[in-house]
């Protein structure tokens, strides 16, 4: 039997931990409700950089490190490539394939926090969609913006800033409604892939709004790397031995 210790958040590591039996291990940054109905073993928190990871893997008997994590989390993503390499283990990945601009869309990509604040300055009402980077900003927002972010979980924010704890999928309805209430001009997304917060993009383009899209990191090469979780499961279902 293979012994799995799968690397995520929620959404697409969350549909195959709900596919795991109780040998195997789900670990968790520890952002969001932990799911209490699983049948595998549930981590929360960080292992202390790869040679934690490593560790932690040696010590639980671990055969198979799965990379689940968000597209941006790069920092992970190195430290599980890096863990696997040290433990001699593989290390498959899900690399979910960006979104893709289309026909009336006005997507500016951005670098870093430094370009976006540049970039934010021809704007009154930014709506964030990046988590929670923004709010170690929330003191410099200009006179004359307002910014509503959303995120997994609750911020009082400040008297120029509204912040909405709300996790996805979101609906198109439910984004049209928001975006009309709060008169957004702009919006700022990490390029996720996927559909549940993909919404967002065609109200964006809807009402004529830009986009600032804050690039994708590199991440590093493992040994096999899936472009959906469906995919991904397959290919654990064919491993010799099986799951257990």
């Amino acid at each position: 039997m293979t012994r799995l210790l799968l690397l995520g958040g929620v959404g697409d590591a969350l549909a195959i931990a709900r596919r795991l039996g109780p040998p195997h291990i789900y670990s968790l940054a520890g952002l969001g409700k932990v799911p209490s109905d699983l049948t595998c073993q549930v981590r929360v928190g960080g292992f202390g950089g790869a040679a934690g990871l490593a560790a932690f893997i040696r010590e639980q008997g671990i055969d198979l490190l799965l990379d689940v994590t968000h597209p941006y989390a790069a920092q992970i993503s190195a430290n599980a490539a890096r863990a696997a390499e040290q433990t001699g283990i593989p290390c498959w990945a899900l690399r979910r394939p960006g979104w893709q601009a289309g026909a009336g869309d006005d997507w500016r990509e951005v670098a870093d926090w430094a370009e976006l604040s540049t970039a934010l300055g021809l704007f009154q009402r930014p709506f964030f969609t990046l988590g929670r980077e923004p709010l170690q900003h929330l003191d410099e927002i200009p006179a004359g913006q307002f910014w509503t972010v959303r995120m997994l979980d609750e911020h009082p924010g400040n008297v120029r800033a509204r912040v909405i704890g709300d996790r996805g999928p979101f609906s198109l309805e439910r984004e049209r409604a928001l975006f009309a209430a709060e008169n957004f001009d702009v919006l700022i997304s990490k390029n996720s892939g996927g559909s549940a917060t993909e919404a967002k993009l065609q109200v964006a383009r809807e009402r004529g709004l830009p986009v600032l899209i804050l690039a994708r990191p590199t991440l590093p090469a493992v040994a096999r790397e899936f472009s959906t979780g469906e995919a991904l499961w397959q290919a654990l279902q064919a491993l010799p031995g099986g799951l257990g």
